[in-house]
């Protein structure tokens, strides 16, 4: 019997997947500089050279097969089930790279997790669906107006699941100051083209940039889940800071700006706290950027947990899906759980968030249904789309036993529940985004692989 190995920093993998974080190497964005961008010629254009994962890249010259071989080694020696693995690949706009420096990036993410080098990128794909160390979900940053038809089903070639766009505030005449290099339309259309897809999505906020202020922030921010053209399933939240070597570091003192105090960050926070609805999770909040590298004050890194302490001080129930998972609330668990399903319309589709949860709606597992409004993807066509199954709770490895939520039947619940719901509709077929390495769990549900989904025929009863 192998000893039981602590598990140092286990929030890492408390969500139910392990992350594994990769950087890309250095290049400047198409479109220019936002002004709030401190990097692009040594570091990613929106990182600093002491962000954690950018140090850990620059160290081993960016390359993507060191980086994933030596973060892999760094979480199982912390202790972390390693089977189930979330890939993240952050840095520039990916989409705008060279496309062979695309395919190769990908393709070395899989080899080195198989252990083997493989011919083709559908190659190593293959050998990653039973590969110890498999690509559950794959998350790619990217930006709105990086989101044509044919860059999805590029992101769907490579494995991709979730795509996180850059939204920063719904308003044109604030991007347009700001050097942002798209408009509110781009944002609308990438959220639609995105869900019909099948992928979950993100967007990154920002408030207390240059030319807004705390009232604009939180009206802007209404329109994220209040306009049906938006509606994320998840958010960042970075207020916006001045970094050293940025545009604005050099300009804030001609245009008047100041960064908003901790104080004013809280304030903000609580607000937007209390308007994200059930179905969306609130992914980060604050850039891990160091104070040597701020112009004036840093923001501290500590402010979302205590706006979520004092949250729970004053018994004010969050929806946002974190604050709700069972790994952040095991204290007391009762388990006396029911399913509930939320209907709502996003994007021009219709979506049912699922969510298993008990009497205090601690969530154990969630599953996200959409009836999209059109599909320019071939092999979904006419099919209700499963953008996510999620079962809370600290990660597990592959044939481990549960005892809360994963790896207790949970998923397979979701997943019969939710082709129920497309069955009384009419659909006659559901299709799932899966990861890479989950399709040998959707096949033992009756689903088969068409082009990049998990695809089952719906008998009609």
């Amino acid at each position: 019997m192998q000893p039981e190995v602590k598990v140092k920093k286990p929030v890492r993998s408390k969500s139910g997947v392990t992350p594994l974080t990769v950087v890309l190497a250095p290049r400047r964005c198409n479109h220019g500089t936002c002004i709030y961008c401190p990097g692009g010629d040594f570091v990613p254009q929106s990182y600093t050279d002491k962000s954690p994962a950018v140090m850990r890249a620059l160290a081993l010259n960016f390359d993507v097969r060191k980086q994933v071989c030596s973060r892999l080694d760094a979480l199982i020696k912390m202790g972390h089930p390693t089977e189930k693995i979330e890939l993240i690949i952050i840095g520039g706009t990916f989409l705008q790279y060279p496309s062979d420096y695309q395919y190769d990036y990908i393709k070395g993410c899989f080899d080195v997790l198989n252990g083997v080098e493989s011919a083709t990128l559908e190659e190593a794909q293959r050998i990653n669906e039973t590969a110890e160390h498999r690509i559950v979900a794959m998350c790619i940053e990217n930006r709105p107006d990086n989101c044509s038809e044919d860059e999805i089903k590029r992101m769907r070639e490579f494995g991709a699941t979730r795509v996180e766009i850059g939204v920063q505030i719904l308003d044109d005449d604030i991007y347009k100051k700001i050097a942002r290099g798209h408009k509110v339309r781009d944002v609308i259309e990438a959220s639609q083209r995105l869900k019909d897809a099948g992928f979950k999505m993100g967007y990154h906020i920002m408030p207390g940039l240059p030319y807004s202020d705390i009232k604009k922030d939180i009206e802007k921010f209404k329109l994220v889940f209040e306009d049906e053209s938006f509606r994320p399933d998840q958010l960042k939240i970075y207020p916006c800071q001045i970094v050293d070597d940025s545009p604005l570091a050099k300009i804030y003192k001609r245009i008047n700006y100041r960064m908003y105090t901790d104080e004013e960050i809280k304030k903000v926070l609580f607000e937007m706290m209390e308007l994200v609805p059930d179905y969306c999770r609130i992914m980060r909040v604050m850039r891990e950027i160091p104070k040597e590298k701020m112009v004036g004050a840093a923001g501290s890194t500590s402010i979302r947990k205590e706006v979520e302490e004092e949250l729970r001080r004053r018994h004010e129930h969050v929806k946002e899906i974190r604050m709700r998972e069972i790994g952040f609330n095991s204290i007391g668990l009762k388990t006396d759980t029911i399913m509930k399903t939320i209907e709502y319309n996003s994007s021009g589709g219709k979506e049912f968030f699922l969510e298993v949860v008990n009497s205090d709606d601690v969530l154990f597992g969630l599953l996200r249904l959409r009836f999209p409004k059109e599909t320019f993807i071939d092999e979904i066509k006419d099919c209700a789309l499963v953008r996510e199954l999620h079962v809370y709770g600290q990660a597990l490895n592959l044939g481990e036993k549960g005892k809360d939520s994963q790896h207790t039947g949970l998923g397979k619940l979701l997943m019969s529940e939710a082709e129920k719901i497309a069955r009384d509709a009419g659909y006659k077929k559901i299709a799932v985004i899966s990861g890479v390495g989950v399709r040998e769990y959707y096949r033992r549900l009756g689903y088969e692989i068409e082009g990049t989904y998990m695809v089952k025929e719906l008998n009609q009863v």
